[in-house]
């Protein structure tokens, strides 16, 4: 718990209690009680609700777009900071799983160890190389999908876990309680909404976001090679 509080970005949300930096300055005090709540949070399988909102920040895509147009900006779901920590044990527990019984997309290089943009641009290169080889002809098509992180439906997700990846028990439970009963409020130019309540979607800016996405989106390879085709993936980038 010490390495991941340690290495965690120093950012603290309006729902911290306590600045972030303090809880690093005084580890030595918090840490015993912050592992008991970790240890408690997976021991019973769920994540106290008080943990479960979010302030969401709009954030522009890239600089210099239209602020005017909704359509240009990131929701980013800012989160409590021991959240985070409680999210980041989760993960590298659920990544050494993956790994260790093979489990990832093989074709989906994002948010996972040794893989990169970069990755995915070899694999493409390479395959449009083999191809010319054998003298055929590369047709390529991009898929994009809108809001991708936000249209996530909990039931198939949670459904997607437990037959595809053989979570149950405690474990399956946790990640029930994750992604379900979220609220969130927006923050913008110093005002703050009223409180709403999160139906689908994982959060962008959660640490277990991004992985739980992967997983969701997991079988869309095998709907492709089903067609005779080949495909490459960075998160939502196909």
């Amino acid at each position: 718990m010490r390495r991941i509080i340690m290495s965690s970005p120093a950012n603290t949300c309006l729902l911290d209690p306590v600045l972030t930096f303090l809880v690093r300055e005084f580890i030595d005090l918090l840490l015993p009680y912050i592992t008991r709540m970790v240890n408690a949070s997976l021991r019973q399988g769920r994540l106290p609700d008080p943990q479960k909102h979010a302030v969401v920040s709009p954030l522009l895509k890239k600089s210099g777009l239209d602020a005017s147009d909704m359509a240009n900006f990131r929701p980013v779901s800012n989160l409590t900071f021991l959240s985070k920590v409680v999210e980041t044990a989760v993960a590298r527990q659920l990544n050494d799983y993956l790994a260790a019984n093979d489990l990832l997309p093989r074709h989906q290089s994002a948010y996972r160890k040794r893989n990169s943009t970069e990755t995915t641009t070899l694999r493409v290169l390479s395959d449009a190389l083999s191809a010319a080889d054998g003298q055929r002809v590369t047709l390529m098509g991009l898929l994009e999908l809108t809001a991708a992180f936000d249209c996530v439906d909990h039931t198939l997700l949670l459904k997607q876990l437990q037959l595809e990846f053989g979570f149950a028990d405690t474990v399956l439970s946790w990640l029930t309680s994750f992604v379900t009963g979220r609220t969130q409020q927006v923050a913008f130019d110093g005002h703050m909404s009223a409180t709403t309540s999160v139906e689908f979607g994982v959060l962008q800016g959660s640490v277990l976001g991004p992985l739980l996405f992967v997983l969701y989106t997991a079988q869309l390879s095998q709907v492709v090679a089903a067609h005779g085709l080949t495909l490459h993936q960075y998160a939502d980038d196909c």
